[in-house]
């Protein structure tokens, strides 16, 4: 079982589920599409392991979709901008970063960002109400060796070049021109953390809203696979997708809850995964199949490509 490379760290990320996600894709279909891409797991684990050879990553995060860009397209570039960053913290990584902070937010400079997403809490991204990047550096760490970071970009650049769409709109829009042929996995906003407006991402998404989307794929006959929230322990995060809306709910273990684990706890962690009508037909599934298992990645081997730094 190999380890899928994984350039962007990004808290939530569905990267310890991604192997069961990956269990309900159709054989055969023409796109994979990511409507709420952000570290793009998906993406990432199907092309590492075949499971689709063309792929339409979106965001409405813009200086992230600049960041994929640049890794996809420019990983030589992307790579020493992130080894000079790297670099010029050593003695001064707590000033380093803020400096970085402030002209990332005046710039929006892809291997600010990066450098940035390596560095914070717990790679959590925050943003203020103007919009600006504002979350603090975790001291205890200098963030991901140059080597390592630049291995996961030429792999990953190796996986997704001349076959992805990167493009940073409403979701809204992507889904309009999504079509049968393609197969759409969604992991939108978090909907069970904030009352009001989430810092960690852009702009929310409304549930009402995204459940009328929800139903208009469902009218059109699209496949998708929907990730959208769960309970930790017994506490239930989030409004679950009406029954009667016609997908098909699956309850996965994703593990030990990260934050439990930190507080001393020992919750599990349980996602709930929809998948829609078209879909469950396709794969055949019989009727109120309930499926509960983890698939973690730790020790897996690393896919590796030569480095020509030239």
């Amino acid at each position: 079982m190999k380890r899928v490379p994984h350039p962007i760290p990004y808290q939530g990320s569905k990267r310890n589920i991604a192997r069961t996600i990956l269990s309900f894709f159709p054989h055969q279909f023409d796109t994979l599409v990511e409507p709420f891409a952000g570290s793009a797991a998906i993406s990432l684990a199907a092309a590492s392991y075949g499971k689709s050879h063309r792929f339409h990553i979106n965001d409405l995060n813009k200086p992230l979709m600049n960041l994929w860009n640049e890794i996809i397209t420019n990983p030589h570039d992307i790579s020493d901008g992130y080894e000079t960053l790297w670099n010029e913290q050593k003695g001064r990584e707590k000033e380093f970063y803020f400096i970085v902070r402030d002209k990332f937010n005046n710039t929006g400079r892809p291997d600010h960002f990066l450098y940035l997403l390596a560095r914070c809490v717990k790679a959590s991204i925050r943003y203020n109400a103007r919009g600006e990047f504002n979350q603090s550096p975790d001291n205890r760490r200098k963030g991901r060796h140059p080597d390592k970071m630049r291995n996961d970009i030429f792999v990953v650049s190796y996986l997704l070049r001349d076959r992805t769409i990167t493009t940073h709109e409403d979701y809204k829009n992507i889904l309009k021109k999504v079509s049968k042929t393609d197969l759409v996995y969604m992991d939108p906003p978090y909907q069970g953390v904030c009352a009001g407006r989430d810092p960690r991402y852009y702009t929310g998404v409304d549930f009402d809203d995204f459940l009328s989307q929800i139903e208009k794929l469902v009218r059109r006959h699209i496949s998708f696979i929907l990730s959208y929230d769960g309970r930790k322990g017994e506490k239930i995060y989030g409004r679950e997708i009406p029954a009667d809306t016609g997908i098909r709910r699956i309850e996965v273990n994703a593990g030990r809850s990260t934050q439990s684990t930190l507080l001393g706890m020992n919750e599990i962690t349980y996602e709930s995964i929809y998948l829609s009508e078209d879909l469950v037909k396709r794969l055949n599934l019989p009727p109120d199949e309930i499926l509960s298992k983890v698939i973690p990645y730790r020790g897996t081997k690393q896919m590796t490509l030569p480095l020509n730094r030239d």
